[in-house]
């Protein structure tokens, strides 16, 4: 505390206005409008994306294709819960095909567009086919799950519904890492040698594991800088990826670990499942209430006998699709509070608030960078980029004794670490 107070007392000029300006104003003309434009559409993807669900479900209802799905169940099965499977497979399966052009238009046609997309078409739709695949494994055994509760429980399925998904979000975080995370990139042990050693010491001041620190291989995929500290109980582990490592210098990778290492140390992992169980459970109950109103008005011409009946999947769908939408705000403001206080913990973690502030401004790529408070509360699941770089002006001003304000050159944002100029 006192080290702090003698400080800031020593960095009374530093102006943090006037420094985090410097930062924001690197980004300008064609880059900063190609960054506001791919982030401002993606504000209408959200609505575009919950419509096309909508209608994709009301097909599936409208020409009574659920309501096949789920004869063909009964056509091999006698008791329930495999044929709730069955109709789940195909609902699954028959959904990602109908979805499929809005999927290749979102995730590869606009990212080649936007220049964030590094592979070509046939390795993307392969990533789409492995993901499907997945989906395929572990979806309709969630779903047949979710209406044995149904059946079991008529009045309270929404709360032991809302437990079944919790439990598989806990499994999927478990074992993700080891699983499915391969299934995509290739994972090696970051090689020995001083960066390495600097993230082990900065994770052992924190009692956080880290006996494996892996580098994956996402430039394959895309641009972004990436680092996590993913996994429960034995599966943690630090992973960071080679744009991380190509793209930064070292002052921005001890940033980004560190403020990795935050969500780990700050428990994030399970107030992000509280905040599923609460979020679920809410709209879940909804759905328990409106669900019945709309099979007994429309049920027998979409061949839905009740709620418990696999075939209403696609009402479920349609009814919990417009709570999310409308729950787009509340769940971006739970993630950005999170990523707020990683971010503090990371600047005090690393002590690198100039790296910190060049990685948030790096992330302009893909995310508009000074965005207004309404737009900010309403569509960003981050802090933004101008948040971001105050903080950590805030911090070097409250920290650095004598600090003084970098100018990093114009072009930096587009060139690699060794671009980036040295403090003055």
């Amino acid at each position: 505390m006192i080290l702090d107070l003698m400080a800031a007392a020593q960095s009374g000029g530093f102006d943090v206005d006037a420094a985090t300006r410097v930062y924001l104003d690197t980004l300008q003309g064609a880059a900063r409008a190609k960054s506001d434009a791919y982030f401002e559409g993606g504000y209408w993807l959200i609505l575009w994306g919950a419509l096309v669900g909508f209608v994709v479900d009301g097909l599936l209802l409208r020409f009574r294709l659920s309501a096949r799905f789920r004869d063909v169940g009964e056509r091999f099965f006698r008791r329930p819960f495999p044929i709730a499977w069955v109709t789940a497979l195909l609902y699954t399966l028959v959904g990602w095909v109908l979805l499929l052009p809005w999927t290749i238009y979102t995730g590869f046609i606009r990212e080649k567009q936007y220049d964030l997309m590094s592979m070509g078409f046939g390795g993307w739709f392969g990533e789409q086919a492995t993901d499907l695949a997945i989906g395929l494994a572990l979806q309709p055994l969630l779903i047949a799950l979710i209406y044995l509760v149904i059946r079991k429980a008529p009045r309270r399925w929404w709360l032991w519904g809302t437990g079944v998904v919790v439990v598989f979000a806990a499994i999927g975080m478990l074992i993700a890492p080891v699983y499915i995370a391969p299934l995509f990139n290739t994972y090696t042990e970051m090689p020995s040698g001083p960066l390495r050693d600097k993230i082990v010491a900065m994770a052992g001041n924190y009692d956080i594991p880290a006996d494996h620190i892996y580098v994956f291989d996402q430039s394959k995929q895309h641009k972004r800088i990436s680092a996590n500290v993913s996994g429960i109980g034995p599966t943690i582990r630090i992973s960071l990826n080679d744009n991380l490592l190509n793209r930064t210098s070292e002052p921005e990778i001890m940033a980004v670990m560190a403020h990795e290492m935050g969500h780990y140390k700050l428990n994030h992992v399970w107030y992000l499942l509280g905040f599923v169980f609460v979020l679920f459970a809410s709209g879940l109950f909804i759905v328990s209430r409106l669900a019945p109103m709309m099979i007994a008005r429309w049920g027998s011409a979409w061949g839905v006998r009740d709620v418990a009946d696999p075939a209403s999947m696609p009402v479920l769908g349609i009814l919990l699709g417009a709570f999310f939408l409308l729950a787009t705000p509340a769940f971006n403001t739970m993630v950005r509070v999170d990523e707020s206080a990683a971010d503090a913990f990371g600047l005090d973690a690393a002590r690198a608030p100039d790296g910190f502030a060049r990685v948030a401004m790096r992330l302009s790529e893909y995310r508009k960078i000074e965005p207004g408070p309404v737009e900010e509360f309403l569509f960003f699941d981050h802090p933004s980029g101008a948040t971001r770089v105050r903080m950590a002006m805030q911090w070097k001003k409250d920290h650095v004794p004598g600090a003084t304000i970098e100018h990093p050159p114009a072009g930096y944002l587009g060139e690699d670490a060794g671009a980036i100029a040295k403090p003055e």
